[in-house]
């Protein structure tokens, strides 16, 4: 799995920048002391909203199928 880091700029596939914040654990996802890691990021732009995603879903490819037109490989 690519690394994602925490600081970098991400360009999401349709255009805008994000700024990942940090990668914290899901509490509630315990399960045998594995926890579901989740990407805290920023907008840079308009209003800077933050937002949650899991990690998997952050670092997960574009659906080229859905998305024929996109070159960018992964979802950021």
């Amino acid at each position: 799995m690519r690394q994602i880091e925490i600081g970098k700029v991400y360009k999401h596939f349709k255009g805008n920048l994000y700024i990942v914040v940090d990668i914290v654990n899901d509490s509630e996802s315990n399960n045998d002391a594995v926890y579901r890691q989740t990407v805290i990021y920023k907008a840079l732009y308009d209003k800077c909203l933050s937002w949650a995603r899991p990690l998997d879903m952050f670092n997960s490819e574009v659906d080229h199928e859905k998305y024929p037109d996109v070159k960018q490989q992964y979802r950021f």
